[in-house]
C-alpha cells in the first residue's frame, strides 16, 4: 500500500468532521474572541478552512514562504458567509485529495521546508507536513472552534463519538 493511500482515508474521515463544524459558524460572531491574545471566531474559521490548500503546497511545491523578501506576504482569504467558507474549504479539501491520491511515496518522502522572509522555520518530509502541518493541525483548530462554539451556545457537532449537543449521550 502507498504511502498516500494510507493518507486518504483518514484525510477524508478528518475533513468531513471538520466541514460539519465549519457548518455552524455563528456568521454574526466572526469577531467574537475569548481572550485579547485568541483569535477571532472568524478568523479561526477562515484559517480551518484554508489549511487544507497547504496540503497541496506541500506536494506540489519544495517549500512555501509565507512572507518572502520582496514579495507579497500570505494573505488568509475572507468570507462573510457560511457558503463562502464552505466553498474555500471544500475547494482546498478537493485540491489537496486529488495531490495527496496523485503522489508518489517519492514525492511524499522528499523534504518541504516552510520559510518566513527567506528563512527556513522546519524542513520536513512532505508526509511529515501533511500529518503534522496540514491534518494534526487542522484537527486542533477543529477543537479550539468546539470551544469556541460552547461559549456562545452554538451546539458543538460529534468527532470522535456522540456529542451532549446531539441527544446522543
Amino acid at each position: 500500500m502507498s504511502i498516500s493511500q494510507m493518507l486518504i482515508p483518514e484525510y477524508d474521515m478528518e475533513m468531513a468532521k471538520t466541514r460539519a463544524a465549519l457548518e455552524r459558524v455563528p456568521m454574526d460572531k466572526l469577531s467574537w474572541r475569548p481572550h485579547d491574545k485568541s483569535m477571532t471566531l472568524g478568523r479561526l474559521a477562515g484559517h480551518i478552512a484554508e489549511m487544507p490548500g497547504w496540503g497541496t503546497l506541500t506536494v506540489s511545491e519544495s517549500s512555501f514562504d509565507v512572507s518572502p523578501v520582496g514579495g507579497a506576504p500570505y494573505m488568509p482569504p475572507s468570507f462573510g458567509t457560511t457558503k463562502e467558507l464552505l466553498e474555500i474549504f471544500d475547494k482546498n479539501v478537493g485540491a489537496a485529495r486529488a495531490a495527496i491520491a496523485g503522489a508518489s511515496d517519492e514525492n511524499l518522502m522528499t523534504p518541504w521546508s516552510l520559510l518566513a522572509a527567506g528563512k527556513t522555520i522546519f524542513t520536513m518530509p512532505r508526509v511529515a507536513v501533511l500529518r503534522s502541518m496540514i491534518m494534526n493541525h487542522v484537527i486542533h483548530h477543529r477543537a479550539q472552534l468546539g470551544v469556541y462554539f460552547r461559549l456562545n451556545e452554538v451546539p458543538v457537532p460529534a468527532t470522535y463519538g456522540p456529542s451532549a449537543d446531539e441527544g446522543t449521550m
